[in-house]
């Protein structure tokens, strides 16, 4: 036993000898990065604004028309077939984008403070100037766009009728901040992304272009080279948010704040987003920019024409092309092509394609034929939807009794309304029996221009009337129209245009272009709302007889939504956690 106790006053002894000497002690630097570095890497600065951009919702498609009258599902796992036939609720919500949406405006608050102090070149100052001023902008532009998809999604009316926004968050909040910040009202959280946009314009350049001579050089950057200033405004920085990109999404928030759904058919309103969206178009030189083939700017051969510095006239906003895959063909092509069929359009939206000399199907000067349902109609229907017999890969897709598995109903990965999706997927990709096939380049779309002249179209119409003009445009809603329908292959001249001459018969054509044009692009289900259309529309299909001669129409799909569902709720735990935090009425 003393052996025993003399051995650990020893052990004892020895600790004493090396306390003061806590570098032994410490742990090893195990290279954790914390947010110091923010303050001298550049780098890793940057990526506080990078996680934003990794956040966008439009950073894939989402089909959520499977939630409208657009389309059904096969993917019973489907969280808007789900959603669309009863169990959307605030407690679950697969259209919400809360957590992506206050996440990018955190991080976005996180960085902003960080932009001026931060040296973004150590050994050239021009440069750091430059990084600042583009930062700066990209920050104020990224923060507005991720408030304005927060507004789109939800904005609505309290118990009481008051018209709510978002909640307006301007600093980063640690986490014992005060997140039990009431909504702002609409007209104020509009204002607050317009002001983030408008800040965003002071420091933005028109596009990334890559300059040649210097006096091409803008004013306040009059004295750089240029090799410096093409490094950080150069063509090298394409799909970054740009001066234009941001005029572009103000005209989006100004025609939502315009919609029946958000205000009282006020006047000011569409004039302000009718001139906004022209605003934007002017670069382009209105409505000769139009891409002659921009309705099908997801071909293979438009895909693949792109690069970091190449793009097609169609995009105002793309996401990066270098990435490889071939999950969407997998998702949505037939069975009999070895696809899932998962998103099948409806006979509600095939309806509303109108015949190739642009009569609606429903108007005896169209020339619709009953027994051939699909000749002679507007070209587009060919591009967008598979339909009975048309031809996918070489191969004639029947859905009719007798078609295999590609038929109506023939498993589960077959079409429950008798089509499939054609637009966006690239008919190249092909599957083998064993499921294997090739990955080819897609990009994700963040604004098409044909968006913004639809946008202007509707606005200007409530604004003018069909022919009217504002201040800044030269062309009318009825002139955008022409050029849609005349790219689109409508017989010219457009006879049925020709005899629409009021708001309220031009308000239901652009209505339907712009269901046609921006078809499985996410843009229906959020359009039904802001008008305030009927949501409960029961989803049809159609059966059709082994000889392609009995055409039954019949119910696919009940759509149960309430009134209240006008407007999307917030998910109810932020509700529960957030007493000053308001949910829209009826959740």
């Amino acid at each position: 036993m003393r052996i025993l106790n003399k051995y650990h006053l020893a052990l004892i002894i020895f600790a004493l000898g090396f306390i003061g000497c806590s570098s032994l002690l410490d742990p090893e630097n195990d290279n954790h990065n914390t947010f110091a570095r923010v303050a001298y890497d550049p780098g890793f600065a940057e990526g506080l604004m990078m996680n934003a951009y990794s956040k966008m919702p439009t950073g894939g498609f989402s089909f959520n028309e499977v939630a409208t009258d657009d389309a059904v599902s096969n993917d019973k796992f489907s969280g808007y077939l789900r959603m669309a036939t009863g169990q959307w609720s605030a407690q679950y919500n697969p259209i919400s984008n809360w957590d992506n949406t206050n996440k990018a405006i955190l991080y976005l608050n996180l960085f902003i403070p960080q932009i001026e102090t931060m040296t973004w070149s150590w050994t050239n100052e021009n440069l750091n100037k430059m990084f600042k001023s583009r930062n700066t902008g990209e920050a104020y532009a990224l923060r507005g766009l991720f408030r304005s998809f927060l507004l789109q999604n939800i904005a609505g009316k309290s118990a009481s009728g008051k018209l709510l926004g978002i909640q307006l968050y301007d600093e980063f909040l640690k986490e014992d901040g005060n997140f039990n910040l009431a909504r702002a009202g609409f007209t104020e959280s509009v204002a607050a992304i317009n002001a983030d946009f408008d800040k965003a314009i002071q420091y933005l350049p028109m596009d990334f272009l890559d300059i040649t001579v210097a006096a091409q050089l803008p004013p306040a950057f009059s004295t750089v080279s240029i090799l410096d200033y093409n490094a950080v405004f150069g063509k090298v920085n394409t799909q970054r948010i740009t001066k234009r990109i941001v005029m572009g999404l103000k005209a989006r928030v100004a025609l939502l704040a315009a919609s029946p759904a958000f205000a009282n058919n006020d006047q000011t309103l569409w004039i302000n987003a009718a001139n906004t969206a022209a605003d934007a178009l002017t670069g382009i030189n209105g409505i000769s920019g139009l891409d002659a083939s921009g309705h099908i700017f997801f071909q293979a051969a438009k895909v693949d024409a792109v690069s970091v510095t190449a793009d097609q006239k169609e995009m105002l906003w793309r996401g990066p092309s270098n990435g490889l895959s071939n999950s969407l063909e997998k998702n949505m092509l037939p069975p009999g092509l070895n696809g899932n069929g998962q998103v099948n359009p409806s006979q509600n939206l095939v309806d509303a394609f109108p015949m190739k000399n642009g009569y609606p199907i429903s108007d005896p000067l169209s020339g619709y034929n009953v027994a051939n349902p699909y000749a002679n109609r507007d070209p587009r229907l060919a591009l967008y939807v598979v339909y009975n017999g048309a031809a996918l890969q070489g191969k004639a897709i029947k859905t009719a009794v007798g078609g295999g598995v590609n038929a109506k109903d023939s498993l589960v990965t077959s079409t429950r309304t008798g089509y499939y999706l054609r637009k966006l997927i690239r008919e190249d990709i092909i599957f083998s029996n064993d499921g294997s096939a090739a990955t080819k380049k897609h990009y994700p779309v963040h604004m098409r221009y044909t968006e913004l002249f639809l946008d202007y179209a509707e606005s200007a119409n409530e604004a003018w009337g069909p022919t009217g003009v504002g201040t800044i445009a030269t062309y009318s809603a009825k002139d955008v129209v022409a050029a849609i329908r005349k790219r689109a292959g409508i017989t010219q001249p457009d006879a049925y245009l020709n005899t629409i001459t009021t708001k309220e018969a031009m308000r239901d054509l652009i209505r339907n272009e712009r269901r046609i044009e921006l078809c499985f692009e996410g843009f229906r289900f959020w359009d039904m709302r802001r008008w305030g259309l009927t949501l409960t529309n029961t989803i049809k299909g159609v059966n059709i007889d082994k000889n392609a001669t009995v055409y039954q129409y019949v119910d696919v799909e009940l759509r149960p939504y309430q009134s209240y569902m006008q407007y999307a709720p917030i998910p109810q735990q932020e509700v529960l956690k957030f007493s000053a935090l308001e949910q829209n009425a009826g959740w």
